[in-house]
This record gives structure tokens, C-alpha cells and sequence, in this order.
């Protein structure tokens, strides 16, 4: 009796330890789309434009092999150390894209890292910055959204190793690197200098390049902003601290995003001169901001590649 009274208890610690499992890494919603002042109807398509392009959106979800950048019927293929991601369609098409989606529905999907469906995104989707976004800047992105053309087509499916084929564990990852929640202003900084915090940290996610990562693709601290190895493992992203650019000055910093020259009478390439396409639209304040959030940052080594 004794024995089988230990396997009673151990059966009971096992199935509230797989309860609980299942409880934790389960997909959370938003919990009241009034929180983050969402609107279905409203938003404003012309800020909207500007979120984004700060997001960069169109350099990850605009069809490969068309020279519009407005036509997102995604497809473009990400190599990874876990696979193969395919970016979605997140244009209008009613069955192929975002057409049928709510405000509250890319609000999920940009702060938690959750679809309609109740599934969670790959964080390959960088919702972990997206996740300090303002509600009315999803609810604009949205209004813009819905003036792009709708683009017919679902992208291939991902072609990953076989567990990182169960979503569900995306919930143990969220426990780790997700910290939901808008940016407050730093009342210790100036206006622009939590503009441009904003920008870089939530919208801009420029951290989810420039910096290395750990073995669960989770952002090493003590890397952040200072560089990082490309996932497909052919380049490397530079340091953006003082300790690579603390001889720039906060106008060559927003001449790079607007122009794409740096002061050494260099230029940016590969994916940042897609990102730069992108700044260019901003304002001259905006840009101003970012470089002075940057200029900002403290300085760190670069990681060994």
C-alpha cells in the first residue's frame, strides 16, 4: 500500500506539473482591447504610413521578385539555425492575407505574438519589440493597411527541424524574452530623446539585428546593440554602441537614415539599405530622435562572430 500510495502522489505531481505546463505556455490574448485604445473603425492611414515605415515592414513582407514594395504577399524565404521561415501575405486578399483580420486582431499579433486562430507566432516575427507599441499606432498601421492592395497567394509553409515544429513551445520561449507592455517616458530624458527610445526599442525593433543571440534565439544582454551574427550565418551586424560609433555625430547618424552615407564616406548595404529606404520617409525630428536615443546607448565590446 505504501508503494502504491507513491505512485498516486507522483502521478498527481506529474499531472499538475503538465496542467500547469500546458497553463503557462498557452497563447494570451489581449485582455481588453480598450487598454490599448484600439478602434476597428478608426485610425489614421497617413500616420499609419509612417508607423509603417518606421517598422519596416515592407522589407520583410513585400512579394519577392516585384519592385513594388506595397504589394505584401510575403513569401520571402529566412534561413535560420532552426530552419526555413517563409514570411506571410499581410495584405488585403480576404483568404490569403490580413483582410478579414480586426484591429484587435494585429494588435494580438504585434503585442503578444498571437494569431485569430490562438497560435503563436515564431518570434522570428519580432514581436518581442513590437510588443512596447502604442495602441494607436496599431490601430493607424491598420487604416493603412486596409488602402494596400489586396495580393493573391499563401506563401509555402516553414520547413523547420522537428521540434521547433510544435508551437506550443513558443509559450516556454515568451516566459523567458517576452515583457509585454507599452514604453512609459523616462521623465529623466527629454521629448526627443523618448521619441527616439520609442522608435528604436519598440516600432523600429533594432535591436533584433544588432545584437547576438543565445542558443534559444533569445537576445544576449550583454550584446545588445553591440552586433550580431545574421541568422543565416553569411554576415555579421555591426555595432551600433559608442564603442564602434562614438566618433559619429548625431546629424551623421540621421544623414545615414536618410541618405544611407556614413561620415566616412562609406555606404550602407544589404538589408540596412533596405532600412534606410524605409527612414527615409520619416521626418527630419524622427530621424533626429533616433540618432539621439543611439547616441545614447552605453557602449559595449563587439561579440566574437
Amino acid at each position: 500500500m505504501h508503494v502504491v500510495r507513491w505512485w498516486i502522489v507522483a502521478g498527481v505531481i506529474v499531472g499538475a506539473l503538465g496542467v500547469g505546463g500546458w497553463l503557462v505556455t498557452s497563447p494570451q490574448f489581449l485582455a481588453s482591447p480598450d487598454r490599448i485604445r484600439l478602434s476597428n473603425q478608426g485610425g489614421d492611414p497617413i500616420r499609419g504610413k509612417l508607423v509603417f515605415a518606421a517598422g519596416d515592414c515592407a522589407s520583410c513582407h513585400a512579394s519577392p521578385g516585384q519592385s513594388d514594395r506595397l504589394r505584401l504577399g510575403g513569401g520571402l524565404a529566412l534561413a535560420s539555425p532552426y530552419g526555413t521561415f517563409r514570411v506571410p501575405n499581410i495584405s488585403m486578399d480576404p483568404q490569403d492575407g490580413i483582410g478579414r483580420w480586426r484591429t484587435e486582431d494585429l494588435a494580438n499579433a504585434l503585442l503578444n505574438g498571437v494569431s485569430p486562430g490562438g497560435s503563436h507566432y515564431y518570434p522570428l516575427f519580432p514581436y518581442s519589440s513590437f510588443t512596447h507599441m502604442r495602441g494607436e499606432d496599431v490601430s493607424d498601421l491598420m487604416a493603412y493597411l486596409r488602402t494596400l492592395p489586396a495580393v493573391k497567394g499563401r506563401p509555402p509553409a516553414h520547413e523547420l527541424t522537428p521540434l521547433f515544429r510544435v508551437r506550443r513551445m513558443i509559450g516556454l520561449w515568451k516566459l523567458l524574452y517576452l515583457r509585454p507592455g507599452q514604453l512609459r517616458p523616462d521623465r529623466g530624458h527629454d521629448d526627443e530623446w523618448n521619441r527616439g527610445r520609442y522608435l528604436v526599442e519598440a516600432v523600429g525593433h533594432c535591436a533584433e539585428c544588432h545584437s547576438s543571440r543565445n542558443i534559444l534565439g533569445g537576445i544576449r544582454s550583454n550584446t545588445r546593440y553591440a552586433g550580431g551574427q545574421d541568422p543565416e550565418g553569411t554576415g555579421f551586424y555591426p555595432n551600433i554602441t559608442p564603442t564602434r560609433i562614438g566618433n559619429w555625430s548625431t546629424q551623421d547618424l540621421a544623414e545615414l537614415l536618410r541618405t544611407g552615407n556614413t561620415p566616412n564616406h562609406g555606404r550602407v548595404g544589404s538589408s540596412m539599405a533596405d532600412v534606410v529606404t524605409n527612414t527615409a520617409m520619416l521626418s527630419d525630428r524622427d530621424r533626429t530622435a533616433i540618432a539621439v536615443y543611439i547616441k545614447s546607448l552605453s557602449p559595449r565590446p563587439t561579440p566574437t562572430p
